[in-house]
């Protein structure tokens, strides 16, 4: 009996009515229009515990708020009952251990699965099923079975039990488990065996070094800020997740919430569980094992009991190893499970079988809704769209099912019949805008082969077709509602480019910004949706496995708050490019042509879906990124992408004293763009502490900062964004406070903080600094909600740059301490603080703030330098406005370019490059990243330092 992963039943589009629809055959001619010229959703529920940061506000603790839990979203997402409603993830939970064969009555809801799995089944393995007619065991002698077997659940002794297995043939049923109890290592064994990493014993680590911010003033280091290391043991350090995947904010977990109380650190995990990675295993088989219990896939942190028996390392359940898996394909050897690959690595993924489909696998479907309104053609992004897709048409990630399809709207809808066999594409127009329908059942959508010729006649006609447009108003919310009927038959991706504010029809918006409320030091206002329909219409397009991605290009205010629903709510992406214009503005054109050759190529997942899970007695309880929450930890994502990012928090229920180790685990389980359902799972393994100590020093200062980012963004959306700053500088007053009290036999006057927090006071100012978070600057309303929908997206290592970039001198490169990948020598030049005083007018500095370069170029910078990488004489002939450096035959343009190549290699998005010169205009955008120092508005490193102390001492 298979689980079906179910996805809410599909609506078809309804078939076109007897309205008028105006056709007309392209290319070339302008349309003959006239003028011709033209969780489940529930309330929020307050904390028992408030979080760092905040103190407790009435009815609702920092971070328990907007989670996309979606709290006035209808409940259906179309006809799905609750209990077809998605077998996770993964999940079409087959038996215990296998996809294959199974006696196992298993329950089709998936929450009934996780609210306690399997509790009347304790039949053996998958691969000896029990006949059909077999009654079902008595669940009545189950507990005290397992209290026996689980009296001390003992997390993960699997490194201390090497192949000498017990031979003992596999026991008949659960019954005999009992017989084993001399493979069950206490906890003061495995302590021992770990490698006795407490901290008590062992000399201070440097993580733990007591330091004086105030006095010392550059604790930035020199080189790249790395994650720590879990303080496990070798054995267990190899086998551990990525941190590029998989992080926690603390890499020493607290046994008890009072614990982690006491310390006033972030609990949470930062995820990137799609990434691109150059190696990763794909194991085919006919049984994925899973713990029979808690659904687990079987990991490298499990522990044998026997040959024929492996404990689950989250909920301790006992299970059988299926008979499959005693077959180790890479070795080609029988009888050690635990040298199978899913049991040497902490990534891998797996082949899913028929159960883990409620229907075929659907094909890749793209369709482009585009803007063709006066504004969209004063910008000019067409031509850069048309052009991109003609020369990434092939490299579309699909198969030979792929399909397509094109919208373009103004104040009326249009579509494109391209049905192969027609000579010209045919475009329909529908004016009703009120009630829209599709004038064409076939023809709309097509297979990207089949009509490849009428496709590229239409990408090279859509350019001029609207170019003497008088059109000015954009029926935006009419274009999606076709579209979403358009893809509910299969499900995709919906690509929408949109320039202006929609005027017309359902979903229109009002601006909202007081442009002289720009650089307020008091409310912020208009940071939440104007209107529900986007969110809704996100919605409908997740229960029919449709991912909304939104390009604003936009000259003016477009009100991207409430426009961003539309992709945060369906697991889409958004791209927002402001003041552009094709040719006033060559930088944003640029942008946009990079942008797209990677959203075009990078590869994508369908109907996907994602659960997290962690150890018994841990518990999840908001998540940020762009998804639906299908059930109370069940990610709905129609569409996945290697470059998006998302965060959990997490909090201890239960107290861990009875483990040394707790695991999370993450399942994502897609159809890729060939049509294979697979599931991507990742395994993190981490140690538990008893002591303060331990907890400050496992902390993860990166990954604490991105996940209060993250928090902050939906406290500024449900209360206020000074409500949000309160709160970031509370995280450091408190966190630094609670080490404070435990170091106060160190009677410095100055401002504490371990070595693993040293940065934590920095990062916390940049992000004030940041546009989401700062005020008294100017800040455009749209410019600061891109960075609160880029702070809930971004994975980890690319939102940290957003945060704090990276300055380099690179006017003195040396070949000193440099890297060589492929064949190529990188210099690594020291990172600098982030202050003026770090700048010379002898130098040049590069900038590195994620999706832009900057190079500033001193005024007394030396001539050689000019003209061997930029290619100028002097400093006076280095033009205003200079995006790119050209490719010299000099050893200073070797290495400043191959320094730049490396950092663009690491990145999904190419970053746009500017060459600032010292006194221009231009360089306020650069200056305004040097965090450390004082602006009007705000404090110096320095000076936030000695505030931080005072409210310490208050």
């Amino acid at each position: 009996v298979a689980d079906s992963l179910a996805y809410p039943g599909r609506q078809n589009a309804p078939p076109p009515r007897s309205s008028p629809v105006m056709s007309t055959v392209l290319p070339g001619a302008p349309s003959p229009r006239a003028p011709p010229a033209g969780k489940h959703p529930r309330e929020p529920v307050a904390l028992g515990v408030p979080l760092p940061g905040l103190p407790p506000q009435k009815g609702m603790q920092y971070g328990d708020c907007v989670n996309n839990q979606a709290s006035s979203a209808p409940t259906p997402l179309s006809s799905a009952s609750d209990d077809e409603e998605e077998e996770e993830d993964e999940e079409a939970g087959v038996d215990s251990s296998s996809t294959t064969s199974s006696a196992s009555p298993v329950p089709n809801s998936y929450d009934a699965l996780e609210g306690g799995g399997y509790p009347d089944v304790h039949s053996s393995s998958a691969s000896s099923p029990a006949p059909d007619h077999a009654p079902e065991p008595d669940p009545a002698p189950a507990a005290p079975l397992s209290a026996k077997v689980m009296a001390k659940p003992f997390g993960h002794g699997y490194p201390t039990l090497q192949p000498g297995y017990q031979t003992t043939a596999a026991p008949p049923s659960a019954g005999t488990f009992a017989q084993y109890p001399q493979q069950h290592p206490g906890v003061n064994q495995l302590s021992s065996a770990l490698g006795g990493l407490s901290l008590q014993s062992s000399p201070q680590p440097e993580s733990l070094r007591p330091i004086n911010l105030t006095q010392e003033r550059d604790v930035l280091p020199a080189t790249p800020v790395w994650a720590p290391v879990p303080n496990l043991n070798l054995d267990l350090r190899k086998l551990n997740c990525s941190p590029d995947s998989f992080r926690c904010t603390l890499t020493s977990i607290p046994q008890t919430q009072a614990l982690l109380n006491k310390a006033k650190l972030p609990l949470g995990l930062l995820l990137h569980p799609f990434r691109d990675l150059t190696q990763l295993p794909v194991i085919t088989s006919n049984t994925i094992v899973r713990c029979r219990s808690c659904r687990t896939y079987i990991n490298p942190f499990v522990s044998f009991i026997d040959q024929r028996r492996w404990k689950c390392n989250l909920c301790y359940r006992v299970n059988d190893v299926p008979e499959e898996f005693m077959y180790n394909p890479l070795t080609r050897s029988y009888g050690e499970p635990h040298k199978r690959p899913e049991v040497q690595n902490s990534t891998v993924e797996f082949i899913a079988s028929s159960d883990y489909m409620l229907r075929p696998p659907q094909p890749a479907v793209y369709l482009f809704v585009l803007d063709v309104s006066h504004n969209a053609m004063e910008a000019g992004y067409l031509a850069v769209l048309c052009q991109s897709l003609l020369e990434n048409l092939d490299k579309l990630p699909g198969d030979s099912r792929t399909r397509i399809g094109f919208m373009t709207f103004d104040s009326t809808i249009h579509f494109y019949n391209l049905q192969e066999g027609f000579s010209q594409p045919q475009m329909l127009i529908v004016s009703d805008i009120d009630d829209v329908f599709l004038p064409t059942p076939d023809g709309l959508l097509v297979n990207l082969y089949e009509s490849r010729e009428l496709i590229k006649v239409l990408l090279n006609a859509l350019p001029n077709m609207f170019t003497s447009t008088r059109e000015t108003h954009s029926a935006l919310g009419p274009a999606l509602q076709a579209a979403f009927k358009l893809m509910s038959p299969t499900g995709g991706r919906v690509s929408v480019f949109q320039t202006q504010l929609p005027s017309l029809g359902a979903g229109l918006l009002q601006s909202r910004e007081d442009p002289n409320q720009r650089s307020s030091t008091k409310v912020v206002q208009h940071l939440g949706p104007a209107t529900d329909f986007y969110k809704k219409l996100a919605l409908d397009c997740s229960g029919q496995q449709t991912a909304v991605d939104l390009f604003l290009l936009s000259s003016q205010y477009s009100d991207l708050s409430s426009l961003a629903c539309m992709s945060r709510y369906s697991a889409g992406c958004i791209y927002y490019y402001p003041s552009f214009h094709c040719t006033h503005n060559p930088s944003q054109m640029e942008k946009l042509q990079k942008d797209l050759k990677r959203y075009l190529t990078r590869k994508i997942g369908f109907e996907a879906v994602m659960r997290i899970r962690c150890t018994k007695g841990l518990s999840m309880h908001t998540f940020h990124g762009n998804f639906f929450v299908r059930s109370t930890d069940l990610l709905s994502l129609a569409n996945i992408n290697p470059d998006a990012g998302f965060a959990v928090q997490l909090s201890i229920e239960e107290s861990l004293t009875d483990t040394s180790l707790v695991c999370f685990q993450t399942a994502l389980l897609y159809t890729s763009s060939k049509g294979e359902r697979r599931i991507r799972v990742h395994t993190l393994c981490l140690p538990v502490v008893s002591s303060l100590a331990e907890v400050h020093a496992g902390a993860d200062v990166q990954a604490a900062i991105c996940l209060l980012a993250n928090m902050a963004v939906d406290r500024s959306i449900s209360s206020s964004l000074s409500d949000a700053r309160d709160a970031l500088v509370n995280a450091v007053v408190d966190s630094l406070s609670a080490y404070g009290s435990t170091v106060s036999n160190l009677r410095h006057s100055g401002l504490m903080a371990p070595a693993s927090l040293k940065l934590f006071p920095l990062y916390v100012l940049a992000l004030l600094k940041q546009k989401a978070f700062r005020t008294g600057t100017s800040t455009r309303l749209d410019d600061r909600v891109y960075a609160m929908c880029q702070i809930k997206s971004q994975p980890l290592v690319h939102l940290m740059r957003m945060i704090h970039p990276n300055l380099h001198r690179i006017d003195r490169l040396t070949d000193e301490g440099a890297i060589h990948v492929n064949d190529r020598v990188v210099p690594q030049p020291p990172l600098q603080k982030l202050s003026a005083e770090k700048l010379t007018r002898e130098g040049a500095f590069l900038m590195d703030c994620g999706s832009v370069f900057y190079i500033w170029i001193g005024k007394d910078c030396d001539s050689n330098f000019i003209e061997d990488v930029l290619g100028f004489p002097n400093f006076a002939s280095i033009p205003q406005k200079m995006t790119h450096l050209p490719e010299l035959d000099t050893l200073a343009s070797e290495r400043t370019r191959s320094f730049l190549t490396w950092l663009q290699d690491s990145r999904p998005l190419s970053p746009v490059l500017h060459v600032v010169k010292d006194e221009s205009p231009a360089k306020m955008e650069f200056f305004q990243h040097l965090v450390e120092d004082r602006t009007e508005a705000a404090f110096s490193y320095y000076e936030f330092l000695l505030h931080v102390q005072q409210q310490i001492s208050k």
